[in-house]
């Protein structure tokens, strides 16, 4: 029986670094599994904001991987400011009160210029070149990624030309994403969003999100079958980890300027305060891209002798300190926007061993999560005397050489398990 070919268009693929990168490197590597053969196209000169060299080995030889040039405007911008351009091109947008006129003007660029990305210049050489070669090789069906959600245009334009079978993939949602709001957007420009967004959603053959919130959003757009396959974890290869001497608090991933939780700096700032022997004990380990605020706001608190700002590390390495930190900090914007986040990070902690403290809006998907498996405890951002609480708690147990995490339920969320729900989405009759 001969496999069944899937044509992946993704813009995240190693040497990129970051969460974005992880969804599809995993489904690739064990789709083979259950019978059906990926074929991964990726730009071939990107401008990725975050390199993680060592991801290219777990990239099968047998993976087919397809490059075509992409054009970005991100690589002109970098002339006037590299660093604010990668910062952009990332998600780290300044607060808006502190926002130059140059954040100002590459901020209205982003949004107004380029719907519904920096990436849409890539739309249509792609498709000349796809076109093609889905034709002479038989490609079943095609696979879109995102973000960037241009990507989700060529499959519109390939949908419409060839009318393959086409599954629309969204790691985060669209019009409702939290950063959407700030990037300046004109109502035409805004409205053109939501016109892609609402073309896209009505026009390929499934929708694939990460969180029940965001099927429930795109429910009200379309009335085609939206299937939720979550983020996961995988096996990794990493040493025994031995735990930290001190109590270390360990956020990993992006620490944007609106995830910045006055509710845990006033927590911590107290308990320093409060107990002379926690003050010798706390660490603040920050791994990853940090707003400039956050860092401020630390330093305010006056909790910056207490910080370790490791910055951008490979994620073998993060995997490493996930496991050795004693407690692991998840933190999501207060917004009703942000609800549908899973932060695809949640589900390493999960398996680390090591307890969760969660903040985000109320209702949040992660929160069910976190709360199902028992692997932490989630904080509306209006509970810092709850937070406070189990901070103090958890740092008793350190203190006794008993804190841990014991989750349960876990291998559903396992890498293999989630490809295995895809295959199944992708052999079902249509």
């Amino acid at each position: 029986m001969s496999q069944k070919k899937i044509l992946i268009i993704t813009y995240y693929w190693p040497p990129a670094g970051g969460p974005g990168v992880q969804r599809w490197l995993k489904f690739v590597k064990y789709l083979p599994d259950f019978g059906i053969q990926p074929i991964v196209y990726i730009p071939e000169n990107p401008t990725y904001p975050i390199v993680d060299e060592n991801l290219v080995k777990e990239v099968s030889d047998n993976t087919i991987i397809l490059r075509n040039k992409i054009f970005e405007p991100y690589q002109l911008a970098s002339f006037l400011s590299k660093n604010k351009t990668k910062k952009i091109s990332s998600g780290i947008i300044p607060n808006q009160k502190k926002q130059s006129f140059l954040d100002k003007t590459f901020l209205w660029i982003r949004g107004n210029l380029f719907i519904p990305d920096a990436r849409v210049f890539w739309v249509k050489p792609s498709v000349f070149f796809l076109e093609k070669y889905i034709l002479e090789n038989n490609i079943d069906i095609i696979i879109t990624s995102g973000p960037p959600h241009s990507l989700h245009l060529i499959g519109l334009e390939l949908k419409n030309k060839l009318n393959v079978k086409w599954f629309a993939d969204f790691r985060d949602p669209w019009t409702t994403i939290g950063y959407h709001k700030s990037l300046r957007l004109s109502s035409f420009a805004a409205n053109r969003h939501k016109a892609l967004e609402h073309q896209v959603l009505n026009s390929a053959d499934t929708i694939i999100v990460t969180s029940k919130t965001t099927k429930t959003e795109f429910e009200a757009i379309t009335t085609k079958p939206i299937a939720v396959i979550t983020n996961g974890y995988d096996t990794e290869q990493v040493e025994k980890q031995t735990l930290d001497n001190k109590f270390s608090l360990a956020h990993i991933g992006s620490f944007l300027s609106e995830r910045n939780p006055l509710i845990l700096w006033e927590s911590l700032i107290e308990l320093v305060n409060e107990i002379p022997e926690f003050k010798s004990q706390l660490e603040i380990k920050l791994i990853g891209a940090v707003s400039q605020e956050v860092l401020e706001t630390i330093k305010a608190y006056k909790l910056d002798s207490y910080l370790n700002n490791l910055g951008y590390i490979s994620h073998k390495e993060a995997i490493a300190h996930q496991r050795k930190s004693q407690v692991l900090l998840l933190i999501e914007i207060d917004s009703e926007d942000t609800k549908s986040i899973i932060p695809g990070k949640l589900f390493e902690y999960m398996v680390s061993g090591r307890p969760i403290i969660a903040i985000g809006p109320k209702n949040s998907d992660f929160a069910a999560i976190i709360q199902s498996t028992n692997t932490g405890s989630f904080f509306k951002y209006s509970e810092k005397l709850k937070l406070k609480s189990v901070i103090l708690d958890f740092y008793n147990q350190f203190l006794e050489g008993k804190l841990q995490s014991n989750g349960v339920g876990l291998q559903k969320y396992s890498r293999r398990s989630l490809t295995k729900e895809l295959a199944q989405l992708l052999n079902s009759p249509f």
